[in-house]
């Protein structure tokens, strides 16, 4: 079953989601680039791994309700400002968490050069924490070097990777940094209801650059991934639309179906 939204699909970004349609995303499109780059490249699927503590847990900002029942004694008093109790309750300990971001990179087979970055973007990689920070050092770390960089951000909450200058405010971007033309770059901005641009993958000057039709991959993904039996379309997504969006969102669903007239 195709996803019902003509671009991206705001409801695989819901964070307990993501992380497995990143995931299916980075292996489909090293598949597909594969048969189109020169024969002196390969399409290596790469990985980085940090410790993330709470601070940018994608459960920040999630309230939570505990109702507990507690015993006082007889001789509490109005002043009292804690209220003992010898019946434990449960509570949430900070453990770090180890977490592994896929990401990919084009690599020149006779002298394992990285020609190019590919990057999509994580929720962690666009909240304060961890995450942002070992993505932000690596990004600095090639846009300072010859190597190509594409940043693939499908994701609207959380703060945009920066920028110099002013840049149109839109849900998605995809920026394609070259090498050789820096500072400048080629930014790809689009909203909800648009389809996801094709953009060339940059390689080596003179080579033929493969197109990425990143929609149609996602529509694949979505299909074989029988997403939609695990999203309830009568549920607003995660993070929330703006009101504009959501309105949007709901007449396209009625019409298709998906939600009750």
């Amino acid at each position: 079953m195709l996803s019902p939204f003509p671009g991206m699909n705001p409801y695989l970004e819901n964070p307990r989601l993501w992380v497995e349609v990143h995931n299916r995303l980075i292996v489909n499109l090293a598949d597909a680039l594969a048969p189109f780059i020169p024969e002196q490249y390969r399409v290596a699927i790469e990985q980085r791994t940090y410790l993330s503590d709470e601070s940018d847990s994608i459960l920040v900002g999630i309230p939570d309700v505990a109702v507990f029942s507690q015993k006082t004694t007889a001789n509490t008093t109005s002043s009292t400002t804690a209220v003992a109790t010898t019946e434990a309750i449960t509570v949430t300990m900070p453990v770090p968490e180890n977490v592994r971001e896929s990401y990919l990179e084009i690599r020149e087979m006779a002298t394992n050069f990285v020609i190019t970055v590919i990057e999509i973007l994580s929720p962690k990689n666009k909240r304060a924490g961890e995450g942002r920070e070992t993505y932000y050092k690596k990004r600095q770390q090639v846009l300072a070097s010859l190597t190509h960089l594409v940043e693939i951000d499908l994701l609207r909450g959380g703060k945009s990777m920066p920028f110099l200058g002013e840049v149109p405010t839109t849900n998605y971007r995809i920026v394609v940094s070259r090498g050789n033309r820096r500072p400048q770059a080629q930014l790809y901005a689009f909203n909800l209801q648009q389809t996801i641009p094709s953009f060339p993958l940059p390689l080596n000057v003179g080579d033929i650059e493969p197109i990425v039709d990143l929609q149609s991959l996602l529509n694949g993904v979505y299909d074989r991934a029988k997403y939609h039996l695990a999203i309830d379309y009568s549920q607003d997504p995660v993070p929330p639309l703006k009101e504009e969006d959501a309105n949007w969102v709901d007449a396209l669903l009625r019409e298709k179906g998906l939600r009750n007239q």
